[in-house]
């Protein structure tokens, strides 16, 4: 595993854009939560117009503290905390006024060993009260509250810490498949990589269903277009035509449907700054 957090804004749609206007850093957690999450995510706002983020989902389950001081609620004012289940389309959130998120990235499968009981598909699309889905409430006060960075990050390592997570071979085994499918671009077909992982399809299926929340076809599609993303943010003299190829699509038109249907508009609405 690389040591430190990931680097890459794959996802971010319009990544130079969204860190003009945010503070937006990655920490790591303590050494024994690692197996299990990516980082944790820090963003912190003060605008004097608002703003909108917009985010390709990675397949991962978040847990997020956040805080906004012009909410439209004193839940959002007082700052609260949520599980957000994988997100199957674009996610968008209007920032305005001062703010500050907190969140935790599980990785894709590492999320199961904190909730054994329930299988990860049970919060896809959803965002749920993070009392309700874990056994103990955040420390949300302790999290947003104080303005020393490294505080913040240890409350979260001793609450994660505080649930116990236990190794979960079915969950090591998930984490290696969904990690396969981000870093090797040939992995294209379900039925490929359940030879791979020594599963039927069908056993990669439900594997992915309790452990991940999303199908392995999802997965494949959405790591695709996360680099379909980079591309076309790199400028209009992407290849396409050879892209599409490259990630296992049957035509350039393909690749340009599902990054639509994903992104919300196509690849020629992308220009570099």
């Amino acid at each position: 595993m690389a040591a430190g957090p990931r680097r890459d804004t794959r996802g971010i749609v319009d990544a130079p854009d969204l860190f003009a206007h945010v503070r937006f850093r990655r920490r790591e957690p303590a050494a024994a939560l690692r197996p299990y999450l990516e980082h944790y995510w820090l963003i912190d706002w003060d605008l004097a117009e608002p703003y909108a983020a917009h985010v390709v989902p990675h397949p991962s389950v978040n847990l997020v503290c956040q805080r906004y001081e012009a909410g439209d609620s004193p839940r959002e004012r007082s700052g609260y905390a949520e599980v957000a289940g994988v997100d199957p389309g674009l996610f968008t959130r209007k920032l305005a006024g001062r703010g500050r998120v907190c969140g935790v990235q599980f990785r894709p499968g590492g999320f199961r060993p904190f909730t054994p009981g329930h299988p990860v598909s049970a919060w896809t699309g959803l965002h749920a009260d993070a009392a309700e889905v874990l056994r103990l409430p955040p420390p949300v006060d302790a999290v947003l509250g104080p303005d020393d960075e490294d505080a913040r990050v240890a409350a979260l390592d001793a609450f994660l810490l505080a649930l116990e997570p236990r190794p979960d071979p079915r969950a090591a085994l998930a984490m290696a498949a969904v990690d396969r499918v981000r870093t090797d671009r040939s992995v294209r077909r379900v039925d490929g990589l359940a030879r791979d992982t020594g599963l039927s399809a069908r056993s990669l299926q439900r594997l992915f269903s309790a452990y991940v929340g999303v199908g392995p076809k999802w997965v494949i599609l959405r790591y695709r277009i996360h680099e379909a993303l980079e591309a076309a943010e790199s400028g209009p003299a992407a290849d396409w035509a050879r892209l599409a190829a490259d990630l296992g699509y049957s035509d350039q038109a393909h690749l340009v449907r599902d990054f639509t249907a994903t992104v919300g508009v196509p690849p020629t609405a992308f220009a570099p700054h």
